[in-house]
């Protein structure tokens, strides 16, 4: 599964990470996902969503439902 947030679409970043000698290696910073379900009252069940911590926040703010009918428009199958 891709490290991938289903409401911001947040992806890991790349870059390099720099030794102390100032050897230079690849590296990767994964966004912070959680799987969390949240209860949809107008369906009546619960979806489990891929979120990181600022989706969270988002679905906090924005509730629920309008973030789940944006998903639905997007085509994201819950």
């Amino acid at each position: 599964m891709s490290a991938v947030c289903q409401v911001t679409g947040r992806k890991p970043g790349y870059g390099k990470q720099v030794s102390h000698s100032h050897r230079r290696t690849s590296r990767r910073w994964e966004p912070n996902l959680q799987n969390r379900r949240y209860f949809v009252p107008s369906e009546g069940r619960w979806v489990r969503l891929r979120v990181s911590a600022k989706g969270m926040k988002t679905i906090d703010k924005r509730g629920i439902e309008a973030v789940v009918a944006e998903l639905k428009a997007r085509g994201v199958k819950l």
